[in-house]
């Protein structure tokens, strides 16, 4: 045993180990042991240092596998319009921002006109009014429109002549990708770094020990993920993934050090700002079926070349015509490079909302990864909700197949998607276990195995997000209101058992209305990165 062991007693710990175990070993950055309170003994000794729990969980640390971390921290210090019930909140909003910083650009993000008790977007010159002149950028809270300011415009004049450019309204589409990036362009390096720490410290206090960061260059560029690696690989902060989403991009992202050319490569874009690609017309707005912004065959031919060059391929997918041409695109390399080289590269696909049962298949069978947002139901799914007004609710309840997809053997892995829907683990895995469609839910076992295992496997790591000798002793500890409980398989059962001769660890709670637990510490690789009994952690 190393010199840096740690002895942690006196709890629980969620291992598959020893379902009764309440103390671990921590031996340098990997896991030495797991087991029972009265063989804890044996490893005390010099040069161990012993942490009491205190009867508090230890449990893995989450990943979150799909964050922007540059937009999570400007999300979290601009202007926040997630509040906003009609134009005139937004526009009040752009000009006290604009009064309190004098010529600084106003970046805010979160507005979702659906849920406005006032129908009306604010048109551009209300908002260059506001602004005073200032360059403007509001996103839509699925970050795939955004309202604009003619300074903003002025600063990325193609953006006028790029389709989902709107003279007046917000600009979708490769307009919305244009003013985007120009807006981020605007931010210093070191403002970039101030912003991205931010957005990992908040990781932190969350038990989130690994993020996989989704770029791309109609994002942020390379620029910004280049930076986040390098600062972020020897800090103490979350372990960072970097993703590179570019058809051909593959020495871009072998350069930049990205697991893979992958993330938010969009073949379409999204529901909410009705960009999504779909087989059948929106219920809202029949003159639109969305926008494809890559076709089969160039998708195809990226995914060949990715598995051919042994890298990680992968697609933003939302509506049921992108899912179709992401799943034919790993088919197709399927056919071209063989199935044991796909299944080997461990492709992804990201969001994958509207999929068919036959699709699901097809998935697994490809072994496509299946990088999905619980928040997401929990913010849109419903019979009044989002998906709803988009989709008519026939189509509505068939979003987000999680227990299809678990069923299928598709691998899950669960993440944020942040800012667009908060860093809150816990509450993905409450929004999973809770879906509003009944049949697509999943035990609360499997979501947190989908936000802890899941994770690492979609980053092509098979031995990590389980606390068992020799994984990486990437870890959280919680205290945890009230009993941990095990929830069941089905319905036909009581949901919750407190049963210990199950043999299955429990877990907190995650019915509605249950208190969340609250995040003692944080350790990465033997690392601690948050502490809650440090200033400042």
């Amino acid at each position: 045993m190393s010199g840096s062991a740690v002895l942690l007693r006196g709890g629980v710990v969620y291992s598959p180990a020893d379902p009764f175990a309440t103390a671990m070993v921590v031996d340098g950055s990997s896991v030495g042991w797991v087991g029972s309170e009265g063989a804890a003994d044996a490893a005390v000794g010099p040069g161990v240092r012993t942490v009491d729990l205190g009867g508090a969980l230890v449990t893995p640390a989450f990943v979150d596998a799909h964050v922007h971390l540059t937009d999570t921290g400007l999300a979290d210090s601009g202007v926040d319009l997630s509040s906003a019930s009609q134009a005139c909140d937004v526009l009040d909003a752009v000009a006290g921002a604009a009064r309190s910083r004098p010529g600084l650009p106003v970046l805010g993000h979160g507005w979702d006109d659906t849920t406005w008790r006032v129908a009306g977007l604010p048109t551009r010159a209300e908002i260059d009014r506001a602004a005073g002149g200032a360059a403007v950028y509001l996103a839509r809270v699925d970050v795939h429109s955004a309202l604009v300011s003619s300074a903003l415009l002025d600063a990325v004049p193609a953006a006028r002549d790029a389709a989902g450019y709107d003279p007046v309204g917000p600009v979708t589409r490769q307009a919305h990708h244009r003013a985007r990036r120009a807006s981020r362009d605007m931010l210093t390096p070191g403002q970039r770094r101030t912003l991205q720490a931010q957005a990992l410290r908040a990781a932190a206090t969350r038990g989130i020990g690994q993020v996989h960061e989704m770029a791309a260059s109609h994002i942020a560029g390379a620029d910004d993920l280049a930076l986040l690696l390098d600062w972020s690989r020897d800090a103490d902060v979350p372990e960072v993934i970097g993703y590179w989403a570019e058809l051909g991009g593959i020495e871009t992202a072998r350069a930049l050090g990205a697991r893979g050319c992958a993330g938010d490569l969009c073949i379409d874009g999204s529901l909410g700002s009705h960009t999504a690609a779909l087989r059948i017309p929106y219920a809202d707005d029949p003159a639109t079926s969305g926008a494809r912004y890559i076709e089969p065959a160039d998708a195809a031919a990226h995914v060949i070349a990715c598995t051919e060059a042994g890298v990680q391929a992968g697609f933003h997918c939302i509506g049921d015509d992108a899912v179709a041409v992401a799943v034919g695109a790993i088919a197709a390399a399927a056919e071209e490079c063989g199935l044991a080289a796909v299944q080997a590269a461990r492709h992804r696909l990201e969001h994958v909302e509207m999929v068919e049962p036959a699709g699901l298949a097809q998935m697994a069978e490809l072994g496509v990864v299946a990088s999905v947002q619980p928040a997401f139901d929990a913010a849109w799914g419903g019979r009044s909700g989002m998906y709803a007004q988009r989709l008519g609710s026939l189509r509505s309840e068939r979003m987000n197949p999680w227990a299809g997809m678990a069923r299928a053997g598709v691998t899950l892995a669960f993440g944020s998607d942040s800012p667009v829907t908060p860093l809150d683990p816990w509450g993905a895995v409450r929004a999973a276990a809770t879906h509003h469609t009944p049949e697509h839910r999943i035990t609360a076992r499997a979501a947190f195995a989908a936000h802890t295992r899941g994770g690492w496997r979609a980053a092509g790591v098979d031995d990590g997000g389980a606390l068992v000798p020799g994984a990486p002793a990437s870890y959280a500890v919680w205290d945890v209101p009230g009993q941990l409980v095990v929830q069941a398989p089905d319905d036909r059962v009581a949901a919750w058992s407190t049963d210990p001769r199950s043999g299955v660890p429990g877990l907190p709670e995650m019915g509605d209305g249950s208190a969340r637990p609250r995040c003692r510490s944080t350790v990465v690789r033997g690392r601690t990165v948050f502490d809650s009994d440090t200033p400042d952690s």
